[in-house]
């Protein structure tokens, strides 16, 4: 029976030195998560017993230090989660390794090809949709289109020292200087991405009293108009005071038709002033590159000023995530033990933080690899002697005559 002992006590080292050799080969290995062997007894009637067995090998599913990501799609998990990956096949796998790129339609790709899935951004501006499909990434190459300005705001001071004008001689007119008491511009675009200087031009009547007009640069015979009263403090008692500003068709684009917001406005002892006027509505533009953030949300920026979202990429975790199956290529399958995958982003429930520009490190102890190796390879040193013994003591018992 010892020889069965010791037979077993040889295999079951090595093995355990095979989980050992396994976990210093990957002690490198982006997202790896080390393994332990366990072991139980085998008795089977016996009262001394009949050696041991290998009861399974356990996967540490501990975080792994996070560094420095080498690419924009670099990505590492601290907590719980797991990266949701697809086979072009349809299978679906899950990954804690980080480095992705995208292939040659734009899809967001890990080094054996299989797709990140995450939601897509739809509509303009781009949101993620509530009830959106998890799918695979996709990072668009082509071109921004342009927006056109919808809405607009000016903030600022109008001096109330300013002198009215008399506008029975000097009616107003953009051309003369005359007819007004101060200027400023604001930048718009049309539907195709034009931009238009937009004028607009203070026109003080009386104390406490402005007419504002708006003049589109590219079609100087259309103007808007608003009349703006302000309280004895200098709070603007006009509402709602809104300035409208239209203009012609211009290349090829839709004519502007849209209001600036003047609520900002103040009147106080002050030079006049104006914060930068803002519109909505932006041209064309090229994509520059792309960033993710750490809720998973991928964020393209733009030749023209402007960023937009893209995508999200989802966590995925289990029940019991040590009852996945390891499938190899840094990736686990789900398997009744493991239970059902529980979908969502990255911070939410009972998932880990995602961070952008990052990878998880492999998880594995070297130290105490070595250790272990040390120990498994006295152990098999051990059973071995064991054997030679019983081979002993069996010579003497073949000897006696």
């Amino acid at each position: 029976m010892s020889f069965s002992q010791g037979l077993s006590g040889l295999n079951a080292s090595a093995q355990a030195l095979d989980v050992v050799g396994n976990n210093i080969a990957n002690s490198q290995t982006v997202g790896f998560k080390s393994g332990t062997i366990a072991f139980a007894d085998v008795f089977a009637g016996s009262q001394v017993g009949m050696g041991v067995q290998v009861a399974g090998v356990n996967q540490n599913f501990g975080d792994g230090v996070l560094g420095a990501g080498n690419s924009p799609l670099d990505m590492g998990i601290q907590g719980n989660g797991f990266f949701r990956l697809v086979s072009e096949a349809g299978k679906v796998f899950y990954s804690r390794n980080g480095q992705f790129k995208t292939d040659e339609k734009g899809y967001v790709i890990n080094n054996q090809g299989m797709y990140l899935t995450g939601y897509m951004a739809t509509g303009m501006p781009p949101v993620i949709q509530a009830g959106a499909p998890v799918g695979p990434i996709q990072i668009p190459t082509g071109q921004m289109p342009a927006r056109a300005s919808d809405a607009g705001t000016i903030r600022g001071n109008l001096d109330s020292g300013n002198k009215p004008v008399d506008t029975t001689q000097h009616p107003f007119d953009a051309a003369d200087g005359d007819s007004y008491t101060y200027s400023t511009q604001v930048n718009a675009y049309d539907s195709l991405g034009n931009e238009h200087a937009i004028n607009v031009y203070f026109v003080k009547t009386a104390d406490n009293k402005w007419t504002v007009y708006s003049v589109d640069s590219t079609s100087p015979g259309v103007q808007g108009k608003v009349d703006l009263e302000f309280d004895t403090s200098g709070k603007l008692i006009t509402s709602p005071a809104q300035l409208n500003v239209q203009g012609a068709a211009f290349q090829g684009g839709a004519a502007l038709d849209f209001d600036l917001d003047l609520a900002g406005l103040t009147q106080q002892a002050s030079e006049n002033s104006m914060d930068s006027p803002t519109t909505t509505g932006y041209p064309p533009g090229i994509m520059n590159g792309y960033i993710v953030g750490d809720n998973g949300k991928i964020i393209a920026s733009y030749s023209n000023g402007q960023q937009q979202l893209l995508g999200q990429v989802v966590l995925t975790n289990f029940t019991n995530a040590g009852g996945l199956a390891p499938q190899g290529n840094n990736c686990w399958s789900e398997t009744p033990e493991s239970g059902q995958p529980v979908i969502g982003i990255s911070g939410t429930g009972n998932l880990g933080t995602l961070r952008g520009n990052m990878l998880e490190a492999s998880n594995v102890d070297l130290s105490q690899e070595m250790v272990n190796m040390i120990v498994y390879q006295r152990n098999y040193q051990s059973n071995s002697q064991t054997i030679k013994t019983q081979s002993e003591i069996l010579q003497t018992l073949v000897n006696l005559k």
